[in-house]
């Protein structure tokens, strides 16, 4: 009964969202509108949470109807310095959101309002621990963008709808534990857009099933992890996948990401918070993971999940320090220049922990290519760093229909050789795309686990046959064998039954021409 009641607040708040983007998008492409609902999302989601906290402290202290929207400002400012050190930015209660909705259809300088509001909760954070967390949080939510529309009282007039609307959303109560529905929202948002902006959404959105299984593998048989990264975060649904595998409590120190792109780097903060993570348990960070990585002080990591983008172009050999690179230096070759691919999966391994897991979504290319990709591939082999390596189903991303496949990679592995899994059947088709239910996770799981030979579905192959067998090569194809599904011909049975209708073909003809002499005779004799 609890979950269909879930599912059901599920649908109304997805039903909500569609609305607010039907009724809005008109002067604003989707893509970039989806900037505004979740920044608006975002607003909402921290106002409720810092009210909350302290409205718990006070009842908690004894002053059961305590309310912090109702406090005034004055009073407020006198415990900024330490909610600042405890949640990691201070919000006034008269520019909570709530207060501002209440008043936003009055206020013909709402845009004014909303843009000094998110500014002093970013300067609130300002030179202190969290500043880097909380900086530039607003950016992608401008306010006075000629997109909302091209006068000041028709962009606050669609302000007032998009604040309505995110008002309206049924997002539980936190008493009821069931915030994870903003969570829910911002993930419906990213897959909704994403699937109608094509590769502009792919880029950087890893649909939910293939984060569970990508994270199921990563954190098998482990309880307690030190931390979790993901080199190419994106919005962070990785990262947050681990948290709600594992339990939030059960990262110890929390989780690192470091995302290239500012939006998307804004956007992986503000679903850190979304999610309820503290400021002080995550660490994401805005640069080129593979020239200027960001967490060297933290390495190595239990966890590594991550979908590194196909195929771009990276420095490589065109840095003549790159060679020298620890992460690099190992395999004695770089990734090439035109595909950087093999520089995520050496980044990664080198800053994975001795008993940790890396499982990193690859394009299938990389596993048989000759080169410097084959020497790299040589390198993992005859290390003992490749456990398994996954086939999945095609056109399972956004913008792509592409059979990608998994690497899964570990420093302690229990015998010398390498999984093949074939998981290309394991999918349903939905609409454009296909997808992994919980029953193909599960299978893939099971064969990913057991470790067994299944016929058409799993190969275990000792390293020392992928390196002179068959010279690295890393496709499943190459050791899984495909499941001939043609009917098959019993060549005996066949003849019979030619020899039959032959028969039959003869005894027609001979009855065809008494018909037809019977016909021609009765004629004459007319």
């Amino acid at each position: 009964m609890a979950d269909n009641s879930k599912e059901m607040q599920r649908a109304e708040l997805h039903k909500t969202i569609w609305a607010i983007a039907d009724e809005l998008r008109g002067s604003v492409d989707g893509w970039d509108f989806k900037q505004y609902v979740l920044g608006m999302l975002f607003y909402r989601y921290i106002s409720e949470n810092f009210a909350e906290y302290i409205n718990d402290l006070e009842r908690k202290a004894g002053r059961k109807d305590f309310d912090y929207s109702k406090l005034e400002d004055n009073k407020a400012e006198k415990v900024r310095k330490t909610l600042v050190a405890e949640k990691g930015f201070f919000i006034l209660p008269s520019e909570l959101f709530c207060n501002i909705r209440d008043r936003a259809s009055k206020d013909e300088d709402l845009n004014i309002t909303l843009d000094n509001i998110f500014k002093n909760i970013e300067n609130s954070a300002k030179g202190t621990e969290s500043e880097n967390d909380v900086s530039g949080l607003f950016d992608d939510i401008d306010v006075n963008s000629n997109k909302l529309g091209n006068t000041v009282a028709k962009r606050n007039d669609k302000l007032v709808k998009l604040i309505n609307g995110v008002g309206e959303m049924n997002l539980g109560n936190y008493q009821d534990n069931t915030i994870d529905a903003f969570g829910d929202a911002y993930e419906y948002l990213m897959g909704m857009y994403a699937s109608n902006a094509g590769k502009s959404g792919g880029e950087y959105f890893t649909p939910q099933e293939v984060s569970e299984l990508l994270t199921r593998i990563a954190t098998l048989n482990k309880k307690q992890v030190n931390k979790v990264y993901d080199p190419a975060c994106g919005s962070g649904s990785l990262l947050l996948k681990s948290a709600k595998l594992l339990g939030k409590e059960n990262v110890l120190n929390g989780f690192y990401g470091q995302e290239i792109n500012l939006t998307t780097y804004n956007l992986c903060r503000i679903n850190m918070f979304l999610h309820d993570i503290d400021y002080d348990k995550f660490d994401i960070a805005n640069d080129d993971t593979l020239i200027h990585p960001q967490h060297w002080d933290d390495e190595p990591f239990d966890v590594i999940v991550s979908n590194p983008p196909y195929a771009i172009k990276w420095e490589g050999e065109d840095n003549p320090v790159l060679i020298n690179d620890p992460r690099y230096a190992p395999a004695g070759v770089l990734a090439p220049k035109s595909k950087a691919d093999f520089a995520f999966i050496m980044h990664s391994l080198s800053w994975l922990s001795t008993g940790g897991t890396a499982a990193i979504v690859c394009f299938p290319g990389i596993m048989y290519r000759g080169g410097k990709e084959q020497k790299i591939r040589q390198y993992l082999i005859d290390n003992n760093y490749v456990d398994a390596i996954i086939q999945l189903p095609s056109n399972l991303f956004f913008g792509t229909s592409i059979a990608t496949t998994i690497m899964v990679m570990k420093k302690s592995k229990k015998d010398n050789s390498t999984l093949f899994v074939d998981a290309s059947n394991q999918f349903v088709k939905v609409t454009n795309n296909n997808k992994l239910t919980e029953e193909n996770i599960e299978k893939i799981m099971e064969l990913y686990i057991n470790r067994e030979d299944v016929d058409y579905l799993t190969k275990l192959v000792s390293n020392d046959f992928i390196a002179k067998e068959e010279k690295y090569n890393l496709s499943v194809s190459t050791y899984v064998e495909q499941e001939d599904t043609r009917e098959k011909i019993d060549i005996k049975v066949l003849n019979k039954e030619i020899e039959e209708i032959v028969a039959k073909e003869q005894t027609l003809r001979e009855e065809i021409a008494k018909i037809i002499a019977n016909i021609e005779g009765g004629d004459l004799n007319e």
